[in-house]
């Protein structure tokens, strides 16, 4: 859904990209880079505690910001006539390497999440649906983004860390499912509800429906 709020995000930034003028493009890129990493580090050390709610809402604002600054760099570098193919290479590149590292940032934090390999999973099955991206134009199509698309990713991501704030602030780890049958299971071996867990789920099973949404759509096309 959020996709295709593109054209408009891109009339939205213009005024700040006409204000940037020969500043490098990549300069944007590899500093969305490392507010990500700043974020990731903060997301996996949070506790259940003030200061845990402090460092979520933190790393959210510098989410926000990497996201504003990774719009930005396209926008400059068309505008400045300079796009080109290793612009869009490093995009992209850095685009996987904030939605893995998020992911398992979040698994990583022991206070929100019982099983730290449920960030891995997640992150791999992400993965799957942006190869099928990708995928796509190497066998000559356009680019596809249909399915659960990063846009949307991302903003149920922030909702569900702002949520994850709360609850750090009022100390509370979540909804004990265990003994609901196959909750466990769809939350990936994790026993409770919470803003960090269902991110994780959110984003493992987007993945997989972004994946066969994308592969059906690239057969298709292929085969039509």
């Amino acid at each position: 859904m959020f996709e295709r709020m593109r054209g408009t995000w891109t009339k939205a930034i213009e005024p700040l990209v006409l204000k940037m003028g020969g500043l490098d493009p990549s300069v944007l890129t590899w500093t969305s880079l490392i507010l990500a990493l700043g974020a990731f580090w903060l997301i996996s050390g949070a506790t259940l505690d003030n200061n845990g709610a402090i460092m979520i809402g933190v790393s959210v604002l510098l989410i926000l910001l990497a996201g504003v600054l990774d719009a930005l760099d396209g926008a400059l570098a068309r505008h400045q006539g300079v796009a080109g193919p290793y612009g869009d290479f490093l995009d992209h590149t850095i685009d996987r390497v904030v939605d893995v590292g998020l992911l398992i940032a979040i698994g990583m934090n022991a206070a929100f999440v019982s099983d730290p390999s449920s960030g891995a999973v997640a992150a791999v099955l992400t993965l799957f649906g942006s190869y099928m991206g990708t995928q796509a134009q190497s066998v000559g199509l356009a680019r596809i983004y249909g399915g659960f698309g990063r846009a949307d990713r991302m903003v149920l991501t922030m909702a569900c860390l702002v949520a994850a704030s709360w609850q750090a602030y009022s100390g509370g780890v979540g909804i004990d499912i265990s003994d609901i049958g196959y909750a466990s299971w769809i939350m990936l071996g994790n026993s409770n509800l919470n803003g960090m867990t269902v991110t994780l789920a959110i984003s493992a099973w987007g993945g997989v429906y972004t994946f066969l949404s994308r592969f059906v759509s690239t057969r298709n096309q292929l085969l039509g």
